[in-house]
């Protein structure tokens, strides 16, 4: 259940849009209602929202229950008080879809009102608790393996970059069959991290589960809480970012999961200052040596 004395309207919007894809098709009718004009879902009786959405009163009880409360009465007190602080109407709460013929200068502003968007709804549902448990869970591992394809495989490579930068032996698999020989190689002390948006990429869910039976602690980075691998996962980490006709699923999110990673890699950086910091000079000294070689022999060359 969501805590009332921490549930904001900005994490309220950010789980309705999080459970979208895992509703049921009437569920996702309600969700949608609740995410186009909050305020007159909040307005409504559970019988007068029945009758709207052409649902049952139980099915909106389900619905009010998937989104984290005790029963509709509760969700409509939290949707009340979303509608009261948002003051730009529903685009408020789904950003603009871009057009074919939107001209260039709507497409700058709608793209980044939508990956700010994706930020803040990212901050707003993250707790800072679960997000201790998953930077104290990779500060002491001995090894950490990020699985991701796609657009996933590539945040997958931003983190295990970044934790390599400071010390930790950290990697990332973005072909199926290595990440399945790596997860049945980890043991307990060991950390797998599956980045996936929709939670149920095949290629990331199975080495997940693999890792987890083989002890290892297993981090979940997606946008659906109810998807397969949260489910097989000991921690989920939830991203944000609402898909579009220009913007699929994996491109909306991945600036939420990048900004997940970099909470992870501060988190973890800070932790371990001493050694991150000499492991973060003895890198970049390297990079740039190499940098400064390389100059100097194509200057040679000439």
């Amino acid at each position: 259940m969501i805590d009332p004395q921490r549930s904001t309207p900005e994490n309220l919007v950010a789980r309705v849009r999080a459970v979208l894809p895992s509703l049921t098709p009437s569920a996702q009718i309600i969700a949608r209602l609740i995410l186009d004009d909050p305020a007159t879902v909040a307005r409504s009786t559970i019988t007068e929202l029945s009758a709207a959405s052409a649902t049952s009163e139980a099915t909106i009880v389900r619905t009010a229950r998937a989104l984290g409360f005790s029963g509709y009465a509760q969700l409509r007190l939290a949707l009340a008080a979303a509608a009261a602080t948002t003051r730009q109407g529903p685009d408020r709460l789904v950003p603009g879809d871009l057009a074919p013929d939107d001209p260039l200068s709507d497409v700058i502003a709608k793209v980044t009102r939508a990956e700010a968007q994706a930020l803040e709804d990212t901050a707003a549902q993250l707790s800072p608790e679960l997000l201790g448990e998953v930077v104290g869970a990779i500060t002491t591992a001995r090894r950490i393996d990020v699985y991701g394809v796609a657009a996933s495989g590539l945040v997958a490579q931003d983190m295990a970059q970044k934790l390599l930068r400071i010390g930790l032996s950290a990697h990332a698999f973005t072909d199926a069959h290595l990440a399945l020989t790596s997860a049945v190689l980890l043991r307990p002390g060991d950390v797998a991290v599956g980045v996936s948006t929709t939670g149920e990429t095949p290629d990331v869910v199975e080495p997940l589960r693999r890792a987890g039976k083989a002890g290892a602690a297993t981090v979940a980075i997606t946008n659906n809480p109810r998807s397969s691998l949260a489910e097989v996962c000991g921690h989920v980490l939830i991203s944000a970012g609402r898909e579009t006709a220009f913007r699929p699923g994996a491109l909306a999110s991945r600036i939420s999961q990048l900004l997940i990673v970099d909470y992870v890699f501060v988190g973890v950086a800070q932790r371990t200052s001493e050694v991150s910091n000499e492991a973060l000079r003895a890198t970049r000294d390297a990079l740039d040596h190499f940098v400064s070689d390389s100059r100097q022999r194509g200057r040679k060359a000439w």
